[in-house]
């Protein structure tokens, strides 16, 4: 995402430090609560009819936790609503990241979130909808021009939220293909790399999701030009967003997404097979 657009509102510091803060700060709440009623994660997860990384991803900091997830949570660890009156602020939190996206990305903000399947090709950094605060906060922070501690913490704030998307329900179809390269730079050093590759794991091991990794050693390469992201839409219209340096578009015509659609197809045939990419990930951590 580039800087903003001439004649986009400023954000105002409690628009902008909210939305993260708060995600955190639920985090560490539920984390005290679990612990004070003796409960493990993967207890707490059967007991919500959820997922233990769900649980840990929340904890962190690094998943939005969803209104319904803050009630029976609540319910469970006999938190007498101090979970539940976070559910208001929460909602409007993730209202307002929605709304914050500058124009020239709120068409595709709002078609990733309607898609009822979504292909993402990442050559550079692991995607957006990926990121963990650390890794992301390393990716904006080294942007050249550099942005301001505010547009930071906006940004950071903005792509969080987008990963609601791996909370709906009925779930979308999700794929990924990355190339290897990118799980050769360790944005944010060491540890923050660590637990970003942590976090892709958890998200390939979802049913609904399909991640494989491209290998450095492939002779041939369809997409060249840089990322892109399919999404079938409701009533089944596909469309593709690309995003280079300095410039986005969302492609809407037929032809336009068929073109990124082969170039998909093919990639996916070339790249490592989900099992054997996701095998790729244990071992890298297993390095790290």
């Amino acid at each position: 995402m580039s800087g903003k657009q001439q004649g986009e509102r400023p954000e105002k510091p409690a628009e902008v430090d909210g939305t993260t803060y708060l995600f955190k700060a639920l985090g560490k709440m539920l984390k005290v609560l679990r612990m004070n009623a003796g409960l493990s994660q993967a207890q707490l997860a059967a007991e919500t009819h959820c997922s233990e990384d769900l649980i840990s991803a929340v904890e962190r900091g690094v998943r939005v936790p969803q209104p319904d997830f803050l009630m029976r949570a609540d319910e469970v660890l006999k938190a007498k609503g101090v979970l539940v009156a976070a559910v208001e602020d929460t909602e409007q939190a993730l209202s307002r990241a929605r709304v914050r996206h500058p124009d020239w990305f709120r068409s595709f903000a709002a078609a990733e979130a309607a898609a009822v399947a979504l292909h993402y090709y990442a050559p550079q950094v692991v995607p957006g909808i990926l990121q963990t605060h650390a890794y992301a906060d390393a990716v904006f922070r080294h942007h050249r021009p550099l942005y301001d501690e505010e547009e930071i913490e906006k940004r950071l704030a903005d792509r969080l939220a987008r990963q609601v998307l791996f909370e709906k329900r009925p779930a979308p179809t999700i794929s990924f293909v990355i190339e290897e390269s990118v799980f050769h730079r360790p944005m944010g050093g060491r540890d923050a790399f660590r637990e970003q590759i942590r976090r892709i794991a958890e998200v390939a091991a979802l049913r609904n999701v399909h991640l494989q990794i491209m290998p450095n050693e492939r002779t041939e390469h369809p997409a060249l030009e840089g990322q892109f992201t399919l999404l079938t839409l409701k009533g089944k219209r596909e469309v593709a967003y690309a995003e280079g340096y300095g410039t986005a578009r969302l492609f809407t015509e037929l032809e336009e997404a068929r073109t990124y659609a082969e170039r998909y197809g093919i990639m996916r045939a070339q790249a490592l097979t989900p099992p054997e990419s996701l095998e790729h990930l244990k071992q890298l951590l297993g390095e790290l």
